[in-house]
């Protein structure tokens, strides 16, 4: 699917048809983000790990999330928590969310390009993001990015923390591919 404008707003992106595919809206077009069983069954996963941790703090959400980068592009995160204080009276809102959330998850598929996800958390980053993760299927590891400019990559038998994004939260990376093929 791809529709291309100068600038669509965001009643016309939420009213676009649900074709039952994630979409993005970038650099003016809106873009397919591939996405799968196996990238369900993580994003599944994780949320139920992190969920728990994540609702002390703010809110958690799946890919569904719309956000406005500072870029004009909006993105959607395919798990992410946004904290209370960031939340309009500590809520969420109707529409798409102002910014980038405070964690930024991105399951990454093997179509994805390398290019492209280092501008995705670029954009992440510039519109407020704290902590972006990149969860690597094939290899099975998570690359921790820090606002600060940091980058870890954890292996499986290694230990994922939501440092001060999400307290209290830590699980072996093994256990985010669980069950996925």
């Amino acid at each position: 699917m791809t529709a291309t404008k100068s600038r669509l707003t965001e009643e016309e992106l939420m009213s676009l048809p649900d074709d039952g595919l994630k979409h993005e809206y970038v650099d003016g077009e809106v873009t397919d983000v591939p996405t799968g069983g196996v990238h369900e069954d993580i994003g599944a996963i994780l949320t139920i790990l992190l969920g728990p941790h994540a609702l002390r703090v703010g809110r958690i959400y799946g890919s569904g999330l719309g956000c406005w980068m500072r870029s004009g592009n909006v993105r959607s995160p395919d798990v992410s928590v946004v904290r209370s204080e960031r939340l309009p009276g500590g809520r969420s809102g109707k529409g798409f969310f102002q910014g980038a959330p405070d964690l930024c998850v991105e399951i990454i598929s093997p179509s994805e390009n390398r290019r492209d996800m280092e501008r995705k958390v670029r954009e992440y980053f510039e519109s407020g993001a704290q902590q972006v993760w990149h969860v690597l299927p094939k290899t099975r590891e998570v690359i921790v990015f820090g606002a600060a400019g940091t980058q870890t990559r954890l292996g499986p038998e290694d230990t994922l923390t939501g440092g001060d994004v999400v307290p209290g939260f830590e699980c072996r990376v093994a256990d985010l591919f669980e069950g996925a093929a």
